[in-house]
C-alpha cells in the first residue's frame, strides 16, 4: 500500500487523504483500509504501546477519494461525529460525469433506500418504508466533450448518495460500474473526489478548513483542477 499522505495532525485530530479504492475500515475483502493505516502511523511515530485508539467519525465509499478527519481520543470523536451528525460540517466533492447535466446548477431531491443484500441505493417513492431523503446542490465548473466537472454539496450523508442522484438525472459519474454501468477500462479510479472539509476543531473551537486536489492522472487529467484549489 502507498504510503499515508497526511495534511494535519495534532494530539485531538489527523486528517490524511484516503486514496481511490481503499477502504475506509476493514471489510471482507481484506485489503488494507484507512482506519489501520491511520493507527499504525500513529503507533509508530508516538511510539505507542499497544494499539493507538483512533475515532473513525465519517466515511468515504471504498471508490471515492479524498480528505478524511479521525480523532485521535474519545472525546475528540465524541465531538466530530455530533458535528457530522448535526449536519455542521463543509463538505466539497468534485466529481466528473458523463453527460453534462442540462441545468449548470441545481438541487437535486431524491429518496433513497438501501438494498442490503446486494450493496446497492436505489431512488424509491418517498412513501416506501425505510426510505431516506437525500438532498444536493451542485455547481458545472467545466466541460470536455461528453464530460462535465461538477463542484457537489451534499447537504445530507446517505451513502453512494451522490453517485445515486447523478445517475438518476441520467448523468452518471466516469468508471461507475456499479449506478452508471460505465465499464471504462481507461482508469480505475471513480470521478467522485471530497476535496474540501470544514470544520471546528474540538478542543480549540478553531475553524479548521482542509483542501486537495486529486492527481494529476485519469479522469481528473482531462480538467484544469488545480484553480479550484488557489487560495
Amino acid at each position: 500500500m502507498e504510503e499515508l499522505i497526511v495534511l494535519y495532525e495534532d494530539n485531538q485530530i489527523v486528517v490524511v487523504i484516503k486514496p481511490h479504492n481503499v477502504p475506509t475500515q476493514a471489510d471482507e475483502s481484506g485489503d488494507d483500509d484507512m482506519l489501520s493505516k491511520v493507527k499504525r502511523y500513529v503507533k509508530e511515530k508516538y511510539n505507542k504501546e499497544g494499539e493507538a485508539f483512533i475515532g473513525l467519525v465519517h466515511r468515504l465509499d471504498r471508490p471515492t477519494g479524498g480528505i478524511m478527519v479521525f480523532a485521535r481520543n474519545s472525546k475528540s470523536a465524541s465531538r466530530l461525529s455530533a458535528q457530522f451528525a448535526g449536519r455542521d460540517v463543509k463538505k466539497t466533492y468534485y466529481a466528473i460525469t458523463t453527460k453534462v447535466p442540462q441545468a449548470k446548477t441545481g438541487h437535486l431531491v431524491h429518496n433513497l433506500k438501501k438494498d442490503e443484500k446486494n450493496n446497492i441505493v436505489k431512488i424509491v417513492p418517498i412513501s416506501e418504508e425505510g426510505s431516506k431523503k437525500a438532498e444536493l446542490d451542485y455547481k458545472v465548473l467545466q466541460i470536455e466533450g461528453e464530460n462535465a466537472l461538477v463542484e457537489v454539496n451534499p447537504l445530507t450523508g446517505r451513502g453512494h448518495q451522490i453517485r445515486v442522484q447523478f445517475a438518476g438525472i441520467n448523468c452518471p459519474l466516469y468508471g461507475d460500474s456499479k449506478y452508471g454501468k460505465d465499464k471504462s477500462k481507461i482508469s480505475n479510479n471513480l470521478g467522485l473526489w471530497a476535496g474540501k472539509l470544514e470544520f471546528i476543531h474540538p478542543t480549540t473551537k478553531d475553524k479548521m478548513v482542509f483542501a486537495c486536489p486529486p492527481q494529476k492522472e485519469l479522469p481528473w487529467s482531462k480538467f484544469f483542477m488545480d484553480k479550484y484549489f488557489l487560495r
